[in-house]
């Protein structure tokens, strides 16, 4: 029985058509084509409601996007509704709609649709980029929501009606090919009176510059960089027009060209907008965001500032920064900084160490060092580097221990670079003064112990190392200069005891009272620098290794050429020298740096020890000149120029000479036969001519090489011959041979001997050697010379050539004695060894005759043993050996004879038989 609620048969099959309906993919238009048609016909164009009715119906069709197949007439059904905005109300709404299913990932129903259909997916994205013409806000915002939309990598829901979304990749490909982005960048123009459009396409722009190299290239094609920071100092409360313009030039800057990017920022415009932004944000911005965004653009700032061409200087920019770097160090009645106050946490921080950056980097320009010496800023880095503990106050605010150190070390490398440039402003300060005090720091012994986080303080972690390097490297930089006044101050404020040490005080410095913002500082000094790691090796590394190199080239400046600074190096700088000297040479090989300590150790026993009478003396006496040959002779060929060079300069001291000539080296090798083994190496480095005995191949041109040849086909404007001297070791060796002589060199092979004999006669044959070139640049002048200026230049030619035919000769003669005394100590030898030999050869000959015989004998008598043992051998059937013989005949005898034939002779029947089918049988088995 029925009951009478029970809903009728017909809702139930309706519910199920309307679900399965629903179940089932929409049809989409078989060709829109006839859309567009119909939206282009003339005839149709007064049919607005039928348009509309068909533009609405592919919205509602196309829900879950366009086919690649239909975006090329999608693309004109975009243009034509853009034509249309003002004539119907409905189609703003309509092209909203048909751009917010753009936003989705095209459909591909083959996996070839991606290639076949790319260049008109292209072009519909770059159409969509161009309908930002439209004026309509709403039209403009779902264009930008629809790039980020198509653009984002967010998963959208796959189809399920034979079609599947395209990859995010291929998205981004046809995003990079349709130069979207650059039509975005040039429709910034249009949105001068719409915020919250630009706000929109400021997003798109950043999202699109990100990680696309190709976008920012297109970007910065359209002026971006220009573009974007021209209108990033407008006001606008939420702020993020300054941060969506700041987030899109740093992606342009790391994905795009960063000197194209600092070309477009480089011009007044947008210096005076990052002038206004940055001064902004550092005198309204307190929140924690608006520190950082500072900071942002204080870096970008300072890539600015690396572009000479760009005029930070004419719009005022340099003269305030010039004043937050001296903040909060030095007061100021500016009214920029008299209300200014730091929070000394991490964004004030990076902010200050971004204004040492940015100095350093405007201190390239002439203006710029003006603008800081008005304000002060020498003297600020000159409070910036004082150690804590002279500044301590309780009940302020100041930066943390770690800070200080961080900023201390970046205003030394500060110092490093502007030092030399502002030098008055050095001296005024009385930098020198602190740099000493601080070194003297440096080498107490207290509780400091550095972080070593920064990158400056690189090696200084537990210690004051970072400290010392950079102090230092500013004393170098300094000293380098030619300011004689310098100088002379460093050396009067003990810098010479200071960097060498003494056993005890130092003399030089014993008390220096320093008045800095009226607090006197009283500063004793003991130990030094070099004495420092001399004392410790285990410590060495490198920096430790710099440390000692600046210090011996600071010492080297200072004492060159000034006897008085020689005697204050004394006997402990020379001591110290002579213990460098004594390093393993195979550290030069380490990779560490002591090949450039060791080259730093010669240049300073060059610059403070020569030249000195009781410095060369105690150097002598300290087995200096020892060390200094036994360094030349397992040093490499770049390292030779300086010791060799030294060593001659040495020479000059009769106790040198004396040393030279009794040292012995590896090898019992003398110091002429080093010094000859060098001269053959440098000739055959720079490729001069000699034939197989080292003598002269070419008499007319003995010393010229190969490379001379070379510099003086290509340079004329100076001598071959005279730049030869400075450019290798020979001319050196020749001097120092003048200092030892030509004689009584003991020794010497024959070798040695052949090439000491163009070493006597270097300097007449470089006399040849300038003529030569005197007549080759006449004839190639064609300049004639006198006649008696002709004969003068022929017979001086004539003597060059008899000077090296005589040295040949001499060669010749020296390899001809050689030959002779190697032949008369064969002779000698040969008769030395003759009645000996004929001796043994006899007894050899004897004892061979008689192990013979001994032989012989033994192989007899083994053979007769063997023939007695068969003979006495019983044999079967009791026949005897002699027996069995005569049977075997008869029996030969008797077959032979049977068969008609008569026997013939053989060797078998001379000699007993082993086959046993020869054998007689025993009477018992025959028949």
């Amino acid at each position: 029985m029925l009951r009478s609620d029970a809903p009728p048969a017909s809702s139930f099959l309706q519910r199920r058509v309307a679900t399965e309906r629903r179940a089932q993919p929409e049809a989409r238009f078989a060709d829109l084509s006839r859309v567009v048609q119909l939206l282009q016909d003339p005839i149709s164009s007064s049919l607005k409601e039928r348009q509309i009715f068909i533009l609405k119906k592919v919205v509602k069709r196309c829900q879950r996007g366009f086919l690649l197949k239909d975006l090329a007439d999608i693309g004109q059904i975009l243009n034509l509704c853009a034509e249309r905005v003002t004539d119907h109300p409905e189609y703003p709404k309509i092209l909203c709609d048909l751009l917010q299913i753009c936003g989705l990932p095209f459909l591909k129903e083959k996996s070839s649709d991606e290639m076949k259909f790319c260049s008109a997916a292209a072009d519909c994205l770059s159409q969509m980029g161009y309908l930002m013409r439209v004026p309509l806000p709403e039209v403009r915002q779902q264009i930008c929501a629809s790039v980020i939309s198509f653009y984002s990598r967010d998963k959208h829901k796959p189809s399920f009606d034979g079609v599947c979304p395209t990859h995010v990749d291929y998205r981004g490909l046809l995003v990079e090919r349709s130069g979207l982005a650059e039509t975005l960048v040039m429709s910034l123009a249009l949105m001068e009176k719409q915020l919250s459009v630009k706000l929109r396409l400021l997003q798109t722009l950043q999202i699109l510059s990100r990680t696309s190299e190709v976008n920012c290239r297109l970007m910065l094609r359209a002026q971006a960089a220009q573009k974007i920071c021209f209108h990033m100092s407008e006001r606008e409360p939420s702020g993020q027009v300054l941060f969506r313009s700041s987030e899109i030039l740093w992606n342009l800057l790391e994905n795009g060209s960063g000197e194209e990017v600092t070309a477009q920022l480089s011009n007044t415009d947008c210096i005076a907008s990052l002038k206004e932004a940055f001064l902004h944000q550092l005198l309204n911005g307190f929140r924690h965001y608006d520190r950082q965004l500072r900071n942002d653009l204080l870096v970008l700032l300072s890539l600015i500032a690396s572009n000479p061409s760009a005029p930070l200087i004419e719009s005022g920019f340099v003269k305030h920064l010039t004043l937050f770097v001296t903040f909060p160090e030095l007061k100021s009645h500016n009214p920029l900084v008299r209300n200014l106050k730091l929070s000394f946490n991490h964004e004030d921080f990076e902010m200050k160490k971004l204004l040492l950056n940015v100095i350093v980097v405007l201190s390239k320009d002439l203006a710029a060092l003006q603008l800081f010496k008005e304000s002060r800023v020498m003297l600020g880095l000159m409070l910036l580097i004082k150690p804590r503990s002279s500044e301590a106050q309780s009940g302020r605010r100041s930066w943390t221990s770690s800070q200080q150190e961080e900023l201390q070390l970046q205003a030394l490398a500060a110092l490093t670079s502007l030092a030399p440039l502002m030098l008055d402003d050095y001296m005024t300060c009385q930098a020198n003064t602190c740099l000493l005090l601080l070194l003297d720091w440096c080498l107490q012994d207290d509780s400091f112990s550095g972080r070593g986080h920064s990158f400056h303080g690189t090696g200084g972690r537990g210690g004051k190392k970072a400290q010392m390097r950079y102090c230092v490297r500013v004393l170098r930089s300094v000293v380098c200069l030619d300011s004689e006044p310098l100088r002379q101050d460093l050396c009067d404020q003990g810098a010479i005891g200071q960097l060498l040490g003494e056993c005890g005080r130092i003399a030089a410095l014993t008390a220096e009272i320093l008045k800095i913002n009226c607090v006197c500082v009283c500063v004793c000094v003991c130990g030094g620098v070099l004495r420092c790691f001399t004392a410790r090796p285990e410590d060495e590394d490198a920096v430790s290794l710099e440390i000692q190199i600046d210090s011996q080239f600071i010492l080297s400046v200072l004492c060159e050429g000034d006897v008085h600074r020689k005697e204050l190096f004394g006997s402990d700088g020379v001591e110290m020298l002579i213990q460098y000297l004594s390093l393993d040479s195979a550290l030069i090989f380490s990779g560490l740096g002591h090949n450039k300590l060791l080259l730093s150790t010669v240049d300073c026993v060059w610059s403070c020890v020569v030249g000195g009478f009781g410095t060369e003396d105690v150097f002598v006496a300290g087995r200096g000149v020892d060390l200094l040959l036994q360094l030349l002779q397992r040093s490499p060929r770049h390292m030779l120029m300086t010791l060799v060079g030294t060593l001659l300069e040495l020479c000059e001291n009769p106790q040198a000479v004396a040393s030279v000539q009794c040292w012995r080296g590896e090898g019992d090798t003398s110091a002429p036969q080093l010094l000859l083994q060098i001269w053959r190496r440098e000739e055959e480095e720079t490729g001069v001519t000699r034939d197989r005995h080292g003598m002269i191949a070419d008499v007319k041109r003995p010393l010229v090489s190969r490379h001379q040849d070379e510099s003086s086909s290509s340079s004329r404007d100076v001598s071959a011959a005279v730049r030869d001297v400075s450019e290798n070791l020979r001319a050196n060796i020749y001097c120092i041979f003048c200092k030892l002589g030509f004689e009584r060199l003991s020794g010497l092979s024959a070798e040695d001997l052949v090439t000491l004999g163009i070493i006597r006669r270097y300097l007449d044959f470089k006399v040849g050697e300038v003529l030569h070139e005197v007549s080759v640049e006449l004839w190639n002048e064609g300049a004639t010379p006198v006649s008696s200026d002709e004969e003068a230049l022929k017979s001086l030619r004539r003597v060059s050539e008899d000077t090296a035919e005589s040295v040949r000769s001499l060669q010749q003669s020296i390899v001809g004695r050689q030959r002779q005394e190697e032949l008369q100590e064969e002779r000698l030898l040969y008769k030395e060894v003759k009645p000996t030999n004929h001796t043994q050869f006899c007894r050899w000959c004897l004892l061979y005759s008689v192990w013979c015989a001994l032989i012989s004998i033994r192989v007899f008598s083994r053979l007769a043993s063997l023939i007695s043992r068969e003979r006495s051998r019983p044999r079967p059937g009791g026949i005897t050996w002699p027996e069995r013989q005569t049977t075997a005949s008869s029996r030969s005898s008797s077959g032979c004879r049977r068969n008609g034939a008569p026997a013939a002779p053989t060797r078998r029947q001379n000699r007993p038989s082993r086959d046993p089918r020869l054998k007689t049988p025993s009477p018992i088995n025959k028949p």
